[in-house]
């Protein structure tokens, strides 16, 4: 299976390849152009980045965007009718609570446990920055291989807590379904 994706920027990278490596290892990932793109030029990004993708022959499409401040489902409810029709079949538009990092610290004790940390570093509104230190992110040292290792081994049922995980997940093993594909169910964990 070849997947296409778009998101916007190096962890949430980092973070559909571990979900790949753990869920479907042999599918193939494929890197559309990143997201950047608010407002009214969202249709016309998402079509570009969606045709490029499906000229390169993917079987499903996977954009990756962070609700900042705004509430995510309100950030789905707009985005979604900008995707193009040609691609609704096999889209998985996931929305993070306010950015990855929000998914990537759901269970801050292991979290805390696997890094050496704290947990309560985790325990707040916007855990990015606190992430990236305990990673040891910088602007050239992004850790994509070490974030990808952490989600293939984390214990993603935790992570349902948070409902916008929960409707990515949920989005996650419908199209797996459509394509002949079965991923862990987390809700039997």
């Amino acid at each position: 299976m070849k997947i296409g994706y778009s998101v916007q920027g190096s962890t949430d990278r980092a973070l559909l390849h571990g979900l790949r490596d753990r869920w479907c290892p042999q599918a193939t990932l494929e890197p559309g152009a990143f997201r950047g793109t608010v407002g009214p030029s969202l249709r016309r990004e998402f079509g570009k980045i969606c045709e490029a993708l499906l000229l390169k022959g993917v079987q499903a499409v996977v954009i990756l965007t962070d609700a900042d401040e705004a509430d995510w489902r309100d950030v789905k409810r707009n985005e979604y009718p900008k995707l193009p029709a040609e691609v609704l079949h096999c889209a998985i538009l996931g929305v993070t609570d306010r950015n990855v990092e929000c998914w990537l610290c759901a269970d801050p004790e292991w979290l805390g446990r696997k890094l050496g940390v704290s947990p309560d570093l985790f325990r707040c509104d916007d855990p990015k920055e606190p992430f990236k230190r305990a990673m040891g992110i910088t602007r050239d040292e992004k850790k994509e291989g070490k974030i990808a290792a952490l989600v293939a081994e984390a214990p993603l049922a935790r992570w349902l807590a948070s409902p916008s995980f929960e409707d990515f997940y949920e989005q996650v093993r419908d199209v797996s379904q459509q394509r002949g594909c079965s991923i862990e169910n987390l809700r039997e964990q």
